[in-house]
């Protein structure tokens, strides 16, 4: 059969109808083949790597919220790679039904070919530190960040660059073989952080209730708070009363809810115990109230 020299095609219809009937099969298979690969790795690679996240978050106490996304990011940058390979297998694949060896045709380039590896050693670079970053979890989309001289929110992230958008509205697109320093300003947990004071000769009853409170609301909080909150420093506030620092690490959208619904709970249980409490403000103290007899 006689080949088109331009075109590399049939040069007439019986041609055409011949080659398609001998051809037209493998390459509608090799195309499906390729589809269902593609969604059988996203699917179960994007399963597996989302149950991961999740014991990961569990494991090291982060915020839920903040590994999925990086997953999902991770995800979507591996499932771009995958997808870049998996063209170029099927553009393999495809020039092998019109009898034109890839190995061949590489070699027919000769200095086009060098001339594009040179080219691309910056795109390698900026693939190679989109890995890292994305791997070692530096920011995912949805962070607010500093790279490359830009401050705002990350908007899209691949391997070769990271799109953040700014509080003016603007888009800036910084290669990731650019970004040497990268600041995040989204940290996944917050440390919520205040004072009480009560009498020393309650200080180990007032303890034991901050504990007995901490628990209860890690219990009813749990998505909130990487921890039971806790007396983290106690100290003489005057002659007769100590002052304790009760600390928690909780998620960063939810410190206000936390730390108000706390000092509810704290203040209940202190008047239901009999036990006097002040919560210091600014290096002085709200006078407490005695509980009632």
């Amino acid at each position: 059969m006689s080949i088109h020299p331009l075109f590399l095609v049939p040069g007439s219809w019986d041609e055409w109808r011949d080659w398609l009937a001998a051809h037209g099969p493998d390459i509608a298979g090799i195309v499906i083949g390729l589809i269902v690969i593609r969604l059988v790795f996203r699917g179960v690679f994007g399963r597996f790597l989302r149950e991961a996240a999740s014991r990961a978050a569990r494991a090291r106490r982060e915020d839920p919220e903040a590994v999925q996304k990086r997953a999902d990011t991770l995800l979507s940058t591996l499932d771009w790679l995958f997808t870049l390979f998996l063209l170029f297998v099927g553009l393999a694949l495809v020039l092998d039904q019109f009898d034109i060896q890839v190995s061949a045709l590489i070699a027919g380039v000769g200095v086009a070919g060098v001339a594009i590896g040179l080219g691309t050693q910056t795109l390698i670079k900026d693939v190679i530190n989109g890995f890292f970053i994305l791997v070692e979890g530096q920011y995912a989309v949805g962070d607010t960040v500093t790279v490359g001289g830009a401050t705002g929110e990350v908007i899209e992230i691949n391997p070769r660059r990271t799109v953040v958008r700014d509080a003016e509205g603007n888009l800036h697109s910084i290669p990731n073989s650019a970004i040497t320093v990268a600041v995040n300003l989204t940290p996944s947990l917050s440390r919520l952080r205040f004072d009480i004071e009560v009498p020393f000769r309650e200080s180990e009853t007032a303890r034991a209730l901050v504990a007995d409170v901490g628990a209860g609301l890690s219990r009813d909080m749990g998505d909130s708070l990487a921890a039971p909150p806790r007396i983290a420093l106690q100290r003489m506030a005057t002659d007769a009363d100590v002052c304790m620092t009760v600390v928690a690490e909780v998620r960063p959208q939810d410190r206000w809810e936390v730390e108000v619904e706390l000092r509810r709970r704290l203040k209940r249980r202190f008047e239901a115990e009999k036990v006097d409490l002040a919560f210091p403000v600014g290096g002085a103290t709200v006078p407490r109230a005695t509980p009632a007899p």
